[in-house]
């Protein structure tokens, strides 16, 4: 699909637009990340810039997990997240994204000597160079720990929550571990008084969806595609007005679902349940968040209403206070805008 063709893809690049639901380390630009692997001597399996684009191409969700440790490899010093927090901000104001909750996981680093604290500074110092743009901060706590460690990580952050974190999420081995058994971290998260997010619906089905809400009581769910395998869960989904995080392109991209055509979000956003469209791992499949809603309208035939409809739940009422900000407006009045 090439965006030149289609008068709506230049109204969706001028759009103002929210991200609730990208990684950092799947955002970061790839000459950003051409940059770090020169810096660090160069990889045989990606010799030129080409070879690298090449590698963000998998067969299934476990491919793109290992493609993702491999590039998370040329992240070893603090300057190194400055770096790309930065790159990721300027990559957003490009966009015309003008709010973003941004994950960034701690535990895959940890063996290298990277701490909580001084990570956290660095990736601050790199997003306030952006003025442009405002991004808040989520630490993704991963499954693969236990709950001990995370717990442990949830300390950590818990002393520099004044680098604008504003909330914790539990991302990892979906289909491995599932959520019951970090009740206890989420509910000392919200001691703390972080807001809660939980991976669910992925990598595994309609359990884990079940699971988020009803222990861990996970205020967003990222993805939530698996839902529609239980009709009572989305009739819960709906009637509490529970956001669902959805990443269509990435879905396809990693074989969760098969075609676009096939995404759940048309019948759930139909349905009435509270859906946002958000990018994840961009850089890492190629696509923008632009790009994700232009999919929805050139396949799933969302109108540029239904669009505006969708980014709109991203300042609901139950979001922080602090996501409430300059760009709530800019998106309300693009919202009323016939040239926006």
């Amino acid at each position: 699909m090439k965006r030149g063709t289609n008068p709506d893809a230049g109204w969706l690049e001028r759009l103002p637009k929210v991200e609730l639901h990208v990684h950092l380390e799947g955002a970061i630009p790839h000459e950003a990340l051409w940059a770090l692997i020169q810096k660090y001597g160069g990889d045989p399996s990606g010799p030129d810039a080409a070879a690298l684009k090449e590698r963000f191409r998998y067969r299934d969700f476990s491919q793109f997990v290992d493609i993702w440790h491999w590039k998370n490899g040329f992240l070893r010093e603090y300057d190194d997240y400055a770096f790309i927090a930065e790159a990721v901000a300027r990559d957003f104001a490009r966009q015309n994204i003008r709010y973003a909750e941004a994950f960034f996981t701690r535990s895959i680093f940890s063996r290298r000597g990277i701490r909580t604290q001084r990570m956290a500074e660095a990736l601050r110092r790199g997003l306030n160079r952006v003025p442009d743009v405002r991004v808040a901060l989520v630490s993704d706590l991963a499954r693969d720990d236990g709950p001990e460690k995370t717990a442990a990580t949830l300390a950590e952050v818990a002393e520099v929550r004044d680098q604008g974190i504003i909330g914790i999420g539990i991302g990892g081995s979906e289909h491995r571990f599932p959520p019951e058994p970090f009740a206890a971290v989420f509910e000392q998260a919200r001691r703390l008084g972080f807001r809660t997010n939980a991976h669910a619906g992925e990598a595994a089905g309609a359990a884990s969806v079940w699971g988020a809400v009803r222990a861990l009581r996970a205020e967003r769910i990222g993805h939530g595609t698996r839902a529609g395998e239980d009709e009572t869960l989305l009739e819960y989904l709906a009637e509490r007005r529970i956001p669902l995080e959805m990443c269509p392109l990435s879905n396809v991209r990693t074989g969760v679902i098969a075609r676009l055509e096939d995404h759940p979000i048309r019948r759930f956003f139909d349905r009435g349940l509270l859906v946002t469209v958000n990018s994840d791992d961009p850089t890492m499949f190629g696509t923008s968040l632009a790009g994700e809603y232009l999919g929805l309208m050139t396949t799933l035939g969302f109108s540029r209403d239904e669009i505006r409809t969708l980014i709109l739940p991203a300042y609901h009422p139950s979001q922080a206070g602090s996501r409430r900000n300059a760009a709530s407006s800019a998106v309300l009045s693009a919202s009323g805008s016939h040239d926006a």
